[in-house]
C-alpha cells in the first residue's frame, strides 16, 4: 500500500513539474534545437534583427522586404579575392540543391566595404553569382548597423591602396521570416550539409 501511494505522489510531482514547465516554455521550448550543431552564445535572439540598405536598383529596403523565405545571410566585399567568391558560391549551391527538394530560399550578400560597392556593383556581383542572389549595401553607418546585429567583425587594411583589403568574418547565417536568425554556418560546411540543416529548420517552422 505504502508504494502504492508513494508511486502515486511520484507520478504527481512529476505531472506537476512538467505542467509548470509548459506553463512557462509552452509545448516545445526550442523547437529547432534538433536541427542546431551545438549552442549560440547568448541563445538565437542575440543575433540578427532589423537593419535598412540598399539594394541594387538603389533603393532603400528592410530585412523585412528581403527576408520573406528562408534566407542564408553573408557579409563579405566584391573585390574579396579567394573567401567571399567561394562561400556565396557554396551559399548558392545550397539554395539549388533545396530547389530540387521543393525548399525556396535566398542567398542574401550583403557588403562590408560600402566605399567601393555600390548599388550596381552589387546588383552586377549578385546576377553573375545566382538568379535569387540580393546584393545590399549601404552608407557606412548602415553598414555598420547591419554587421553589429549580426555580430559580424570587420576591418578594413590600410596598406593596400585602392585595392585594400577587408578583414572580415566568414559565417552565413539562416534567417526565417518572421521567426529571425535561428542557425550559422561555418566555412567548412559543405553546401549539401548546409541544405540537409536548413531543410531541417524549415519543416519545423
Amino acid at each position: 500500500m505504502r508504494r502504492l501511494v508513494a508511486g502515486a505522489a511520484l507520478v504527481a510531482a512529476v505531472g506537476f513539474i512538467g505542467w509548470q514547465a509548459y506553463q512557462v516554455y509552452g509545448p516545445d521550448p526550442d523547437p529547432f534545437a534538433s536541427c542546431r550543431n551545438g549552442q549560440i552564445a547568448g541563445g538565437a535572439g542575440a543575433i540578427g534583427g532589423p537593419f535598412t540598405l540598399i539594394d541594387g536598383q538603389g533603393r532603400t529596403v528592410t530585412d523585412k522586404d528581403v527576408i520573406t523565405e528562408p534566407t542564408l545571410v553573408y557579409f563579405g566585399y566584391t573585390s574579396c579575392p579567394d573567401v567571399c567568391p567561394l562561400d556565396n558560391l557554396r551559399n548558392s549551391e545550397a539554395v539549388d540543391i533545396l530547389e530540387e527538394r521543393g525548399i525556396s530560399a535566398t542567398p542574401l550578400f550583403i557588403s562590408i566595404d560600402p566605399d567601393r560597392d555600390t548599388a550596381q556593383v552589387m546588383a552586377d556581383y549578385a546576377k553573375n553569382m545566382h538568379p535569387k542572389m540580393i546584393g545590399l549595401t549601404g552608407s557606412a553607418d548602415q553598414v555598420r548597423q547591419a554587421a553589429q546585429a549580426y555580430r559580424v567583425f570587420y576591418r578594413k587594411q590600410d596598406d593596400g591602396g585602392e585595392f585594400y583589403l577587408v578583414d572580415h568574418s566568414t559565417f552565413t547565417y539562416l534567417v526565417l521570416p518572421g521567426t529571425g536568425f535561428v542557425d550559422f554556418f561555418r566555412r567548412e560546411t559543405t553546401s549539401e550539409e548546409m541544405a540537409e540543416r536548413v531543410a531541417c529548420f524549415t519543416d519545423r517552422s
